[in-house]
């Protein structure tokens, strides 16, 4: 009973998921939803309000910087995490090996 109700979810959101990716726009317009007034005011004042050259670097270290610093902590606390899992792995792999 239980595979049958995941088997149904999985099939209900795949068809959710196919149904949105069909009505996204095929080619890039200027009418398409990423296109807005932020686009155009990150073009054209990025230069002299942040002082960058590259717009993107701009972006993410002026506009959205609390975004970047934030996915940085998450990236930097699961390299920790990872790291401090594999020294413990490694510690008990030398104690067998020793023993």
């Amino acid at each position: 009973m239980r595979k049958r109700l995941y088997l149904l979810l999985f099939v209900g959101l795949f068809l959710v998921l196919s149904y949105n990716i069909m009505q996204m726009p095929g080619k890039s317009t200027v009418d398409a939803p990423a296109y807005n007034d932020t686009t155009e005011h990150y073009l054209n004042e990025s230069i002299e309000e942040t002082g960058a050259i590259n717009v993107v670097g701009a972006i993410l270290a002026d506009y959205r910087a609390f975004d970047t610093l934030g996915e940085t902590i998450v990236l930097f606390t699961s390299i920790v995490a990872v790291a401090s899992i594999l020294k413990v792995a490694d510690q008990k792999k030398k104690e067998d090996d020793h023993e």
